[in-house]
């Protein structure tokens, strides 16, 4: 039993990192109808920030809080001002073209974030400190879960509730929804649409960051490649659940979570990514929309 609760834990662990990227993919799909293929890449940028800061302030030989505190709003900073550029260089201009068109925008992007990355870094993997203080309450049960997985699991809970509240109950959110119904009438009624456009790619890009933080400070290491994993997964997540929707975009990533925590555990973990796409292939014949997508009918 014991295992499988370890199991359980781990597929959430996982589960909430691909929620964290997922909640930015379900956003910008929510807002624009596209897919941003370089938000992996931000997630990755964003450990890459956290990893330099982290290094220079322990340098500096300043507390252990004070250094997560610093390098995470550093990463979210930076990673959030990459999220505005990419929607003004490669999304923007292409807003009225065909769909294709900002689709490869977007690959292309994320290829160039990989290389720049790869040359200004390395290609091999560099160690990632623990940024996660051990809590004291959480030593008897350190054998079954740890606390990185507690902040993990917290904060995804938070960023969750925050999108929610976010969305439904302020004024922003309500220029989100106008926008994401119909673009054109929401400048009818005064809403600046580009300026909405880019908040929902810095508030998608902020919760990358948060993400790369977070899952490079439990595994420990990182390289410029880990974004196009994460942001595969992460993206497969969104489907999973319903792309365009916030709480689909949390469970479709727990489910894929669980599904690869227990294919690893009871099987093989060579098949780990077999078993996950092989999810997101099901609901895809049977259930396009997602779990909690809604299938749209449209005039024809």
């Amino acid at each position: 039993m014991d295992y499988f609760f370890e199991l359980f834990l781990g597929g959430m662990t996982r589960g909430s990192i691909y929620a964290l990227i997922a909640l930015g993919y379900t956003m910008v799909y929510g807002i624009i109808g596209l897919i941003n293929f370089a938000h992996g890449e931000i997630y990755m940028i964003g450990a890459f920030t956290a990893l330099i800061i982290a290094s220079v302030l322990a340098v500096a030989g300043m507390p252990d809080f004070a250094i997560l505190a610093l390098a995470t709003l550093a990463a979210i900073v930076y990673s959030a001002a990459y999220g505005f550029t990419i929607e003004k260089i490669a999304y923007r201009p292409l807003r009225s073209a065909p769909r294709l068109s900002p689709l490869i925008s977007a690959i292309g992007m994320s290829i160039f974030l990989q290389n720049y990355v790869l040359l200004a870094q390395t290609s091999d993997f560099m160690p990632f400190p623990s940024l996660i203080p051990d809590f004291t309450f959480m030593e008897p049960y350190a054998h079954i879960i740890g606390s990185s997985e507690i902040v993990i699991f917290g904060v995804t809970a938070l960023a969750m509730a925050f999108l929610t509240v976010l969305i439904k109950f302020t004024r922003i959110g309500k220029a989100m929804r106008a926008t994401a119904q119909d673009q054109k009438m929401a400048m009818l009624v005064g809403i600046n649409i580009n300026k909405i456009i880019s908040v929902t790619f810095v508030i998608g890009s902020s919760l990358a960051a948060l993400g790369g933080v977070l899952i490079a400070s439990y595994i420990g290491q990182i390289n410029f490649y880990i974004g196009f994993i994460a942001g595969i997964k992460a993206f497969t997540g969104a489907v999973l659940g319903g792309i365009g929707s916030i709480p689909g975009a949390v469970l479709g990533s727990f489910i894929l979570g669980w599904t690869e925590s227990f294919a690893t555990g009871y099987i093989s973990s060579d098949y780990e990514d077999v078993f996950a796409f092989s999810l997101l292939v099901l609901i895809l014949i049977f259930r396009p929309a997602g779990i909690l997508g809604r299938t749209e009918s449209k005039k024809v």
